[in-house]
């Protein structure tokens, strides 16, 4: 059964719904791009369900990046990556990160979420993952108790996650 997830940017400016089958904060990804537009220690997302999305207020307002893959030797995009992560144009806030690779999935960050609050919890027997440390200098510390994965880690993601049991496979 499909959560509805209420959220929206720091200033308000911004405010959209999403229904989500796995509402759970479960993976922080710490790679070289949700770094420096998340935060020191990275960004946590949530898998929400791409067709739910609706908008509230302030589309006018939501600004896309698509993060440089590669640079030139003056420091130039050479190169960029196929997924946009969307933010505010007022006070910054990262809303959510889509791939057409993966079209069926939108990925709110956490942050974001207002409504369910508390977000459900991580099940019982299941872990944090602190995902891509290869591109994470080692001052960046794993959250106690996260399972830290230089890549993505086994599985393809919440998506694996085990329906009779609510656990994801690791």
């Amino acid at each position: 059964m499909p959560v509805l997830l209420e959220a929206s940017c720091h200033c308000k400016a911004v405010k959209y719904t999403l229904e989500s089958n796995t509402p759970v904060p479960y993976m922080l990804c710490q790679c070289s791009i949700c770094r420096k537009v998340g935060g020191y220690m990275g960004s946590v997302n949530i898998m929400g369900n791409t067709k739910t999305l609706k908008l509230i207020r302030g589309e006018d307002k939501i600004k896309k990046y698509n993060a440089v893959k590669s640079y030139d030797k003056d420091d130039k995009p050479k190169e960029r990556y196929g997924s946009e992560r969307a933010f505010c144009s007022e006070c910054s806030s990262m809303l959510w990160c889509f791939d057409e690779q993966w079209a069926d999935w939108i990925y709110p960050f956490a942050s974001c979420i207002d409504k369910p609050d508390p977000l459900p919890p991580i099940p019982e027997g299941g872990t944090m993952r602190a995902i891509k440390r290869d591109s994470c200098p080692s001052h960046v510390p794993i959250p106690e108790g996260a399972k830290a994965y230089d890549d993505y880690g086994p599985g393809k993601g919440i998506e694996d996650w085990h329906k009779s049991t609510g656990a994801w496979v690791d």
